[in-house]
């Protein structure tokens, strides 16, 4: 942690302000020396593959115009996160794409002053580009030893328990939470003895209404589902652009683990329970946060 806010100060985290003038200079010379960098190989990769200076200056900049924008996010419960401790983000997952993964990165970053490291399907991983660029940004593999060692390291790990289930349901089950699995996030965090947050995501619903599937199609590509919504595929790539919801993010109380022998991590009755727990609390501060935002399209 001590290293990102480092990095960040020394000037390898987002474009600082202009000094003076219109800063264009100032701009010119950070993006030679960041090029130069790049091509000298001198920045940093961990041992997960994350680049943190590419995430901050390409990455994360590259999203930044969905998140303050167009889908105008607020972030709520921020001090629910530890500032420099490990902890585990637990959250909703929807909307066809998973746009709230990104969003949710940016909001941590952001708000926060720290990397969000989350943990992803083996399929992000299958896919050339997208699984490089996953790596880049911060994000690992969806498995135990991998989520064990983030927590460990006192990083801030987002996960989404619904998996594929959440993101590909269909809009009429908006809102509506699925089946959290075995509950192998709330092992990760007994083991590592670090909080579960809680956090509910309102807008992603809206972005991509799902109306309708292509079973046959998506099995032809691999792909767990391939969606009709609205406005794809009848208007080709232009229906891929997401609809301007409104979001709210919240980071609920900490649920805390630290209380548990790490040997509970193995009990199939503690995990059950505590998984329970969390999804109950998740689902509401989902239908509390759903009516505080109202409309799903507010005037701008």
């Amino acid at each position: 942690m001590d290293d990102f806010r480092d990095r960040r100060a020394a000037g390898n985290g987002p474009p600082a302000g202009p000094v003076d003038g219109d800063g264009s200079g100032e701009r010119l010379a950070e993006l030679l020396a960041f090029l130069r960098r790049r091509i000298t190989g001198d920045y940093e990769v961990d041992e997960f593959g994350f680049d943190p200076e590419l995430n901050d200056r390409v990455l994360l900049e590259a999203l930044r115009p969905l998140y303050r924008h167009w889908f105008r996010t607020e972030t709520l419960g921020l001090e629910n996160v530890p500032a420099d401790a490990g902890a585990l983000i637990v959250a909703n997952h929807s909307g066809t794409l998973p746009v709230d993964a990104l969003m949710l990165q940016v909001a941590v970053h952001d708000e926060l002053g720290r990397p969000l490291r989350l943990l992803g399907a083996h399929l992000v991983y299958q896919l050339p580009v997208l699984g490089h660029l996953a790596r880049k940004s911060g994000h690992t593999l969806a498995c135990p030893e991998d989520a064990d060692r983030l927590l460990r390291k006192g990083e801030v790990v987002g996960v989404f328990p619904e998996g594929f289930k959440g993101i590909g349901k269909p809009f009429s089950e908006r809102y509506r939470l699925q089946r959290f699995g075995r509950g192998g996030f709330v092992a990760s965090a007994i083991r590592a003895g670090v909080p579960i947050v809680p956090c509910a995501i309102v807008g992603a619903e809206e972005i991509y209404p799902k109306i309708g599937d292509l079973p046959s199609l998506a099995r032809l590509l691999g792909l767990p589902y391939l969606p009709i919504t609205p406005l794809f595929p009848w208007l080709g790539p232009l229906g891929l652009v997401p609809l301007p919801s409104k979001w709210l993010i919240e980071f609920g109380e900490p649920v805390r683990t630290d209380a548990y022998d790490p040997e509970e991590a193995d009990d199939p009755a503690v995990v059950f329970d505590l998984t329970d727990h969390v999804r109950e609390t998740m689902q509401r501060r989902l239908d509390a946060l759903r009516l505080r935002r109202g409309a799903a399209f507010p005037p701008i």
